[in-house]
């Protein structure tokens, strides 16, 4: 993977808009490069079925759609303009998008959640806005199950208790009571439609079994790389554990594997870790102290897909503030880092000068069908991230050969004048006293 710096993602209109292109064209003017939010992005997220439409959330309580196909070709680059916008209004959200995902099953409608206490749904065609919920506190982030028929949206709520909405009574009553403070993640279970897991401020990671009357099925804990394996040592009637901690500070990513026999965890203690859901033990990962998190925004990491690297492989990349980490998710081997572009010692337009913390990386989204990674900034920019051509390939390795033959060429050089050194020194006459 590699920085796109000529796919680019406009959000605006008119005559800034024509501004825009006339700066992209001159390679100058870097004040007016596109932006696909003027207050920067919070969030992004892409349909699974086309992978053809991305929508982002801005800190400005905007909503923009963006068609992936539809790109337009200026002298350079790749321009993308947005298909559709949630503009504010009496109906729209006040307040910066904390979080966004389509439907699982069509890319007709999609929901958002924000930092003034509402989940709303949206029709994804005419960019309207089908129902809202007021869940009194402000949502950080919801999940929807991809396979269940329930149509329960879990809520990770400023309040303690997970909150689940049902989209098709509009009931927002249930709620999952067990954390002590703020919920910041939820993620449903890709295999078990009844089955969730949850973040929190309070450092803990719980998971639920919503059909339970009490329905908390214990906390992960850092310390237990056994895990509880009752009876058929997959935790079949075993005790479940009510003590211990996830992460030794707030737990603001949870994220299940495709398979759905693993859970990672992201936490302020700028750990990421792994855990083994059939016991619930620790499996150790250790990804060294590159990583950094202290916001307490929700930081998930994103897990490629098992069909784009095959059987028994597991890539994570992970958003760590002006770079983007890849990692190999059991072994924690660094496998590359990805910088942002316009920072130091990025590839791409833009000068060190152009370096700033809002660039901060918040967002990260996989283009179902491609391999195409997308991220999200808080300087209001969207990134692409694409596969090396064949031809970009083979131009690498030319040059890389090229500049070892220049470098056996120098390398030659000094060895025939140290030769031709030691040859004079040789013929001299020296003559002891």
């Amino acid at each position: 993977m590699q920085a796109a710096p000529h796919v680019l993602f406009d959000g605006r209109h008119g005559q800034n808009a024509a501004l825009s292109e006339q700066a992209i064209d001159s390679g100058g003017d870097t004040g007016n490069l596109p932006r696909a939010h003027h207050a920067g992005v919070n969030c992004i997220a892409i349909d699974r079925f086309e992978g053809r439409y991305l929508i982002s959330g801005g800190a400005e309580a905007s909503i923009k759609l963006w068609d992936l196909e539809e790109s337009k070709n200026t002298s350079k680059d790749y321009l993308n303009r947005t298909a559709g916008v949630v503009k504010k209004s009496a109906s729209s959200h006040q307040y910066g998008i904390t979080h966004l995902c389509f439907y699982p099953f069509d890319s007709l409608a999609f929901l958002s959640s924000s930092y003034d206490h509402k989940l709303k749904v949206y029709a994804t065609e005419p960019m309207t806005v089908s129902a809202t919920f007021d869940l009194d506190s402000v949502v950080y982030s919801h999940s929807l199950s991809p396979i269940a028929d329930h149509l329960l949206v879990a809520c990770a709520t400023q309040n303690s208790a997970v909150r689940l909405v049902d989209l098709r009574s509009g009931a927002s009553t249930h709620s999952l009571v067990g954390h002590h403070r703020a919920v910041l993640s939820v993620a449903w279970s890709p295999h078990q439609e009844y089955i969730l897991a949850s973040g929190s401020l309070d450092g803990t990671a719980r998971l639920w079994d919503i059909r339970r009357s009490a329905n908390s099925l214990g906390l992960l804990d850092l310390d237990d790389s056994v895990g509880i394996v009752g009876e058929d040592g997959i935790g079949k009637n075993a005790r479940h554990r009510e003590r211990g901690k996830a992460h030794i500070d707030a737990v603001n990513g949870v994220v299940w594997t495709d398979d759905g026999t693993h859970l990672v965890t992201t936490g302020h203690d700028e750990r990421v870790r792994v855990w083994d859901m059939s016991t619930g033990a620790n499996a150790l990962s250790h990804f060294g102290p590159i990583i950094k998190n202290a916001h307490l925004s929700t930081l998930l990491p994103l897990l490629v897909p098992g069909y784009v690297i095959g059987p028994g492989k597991h890539v994570m990349f992970y958003p760590n503030q002006k770079e983007i980490l890849m990692f190999d998710l059991f072994e924690g081997t660094l496998l590359k880092r990805l910088r942002i572009p316009g920072q130091p010692g990025a590839p791409g337009r833009g000068t060190t000068a152009q370096a700033n913390i809002r660039s901060r990386t918040t967002s990260l989204a996989w283009r179902t069908g491609h391999v195409d990674l997308y991220s999200a900034h808080l300087d209001g920019s969207i990134q692409a991230w694409l596969p090396r051509t064949s031809d970009e390939i083979q131009a690498e390795n030319e040059e890389a050969t090229e500049g070892g033959d220049a470098e056996d060429e120098s390398r030659k050089r000094k060895r025939e004048a140290l030769d031709e050194i030691f040859r004079d020194l040789t013929k001299q006459k020296i003559t002891f006293t």
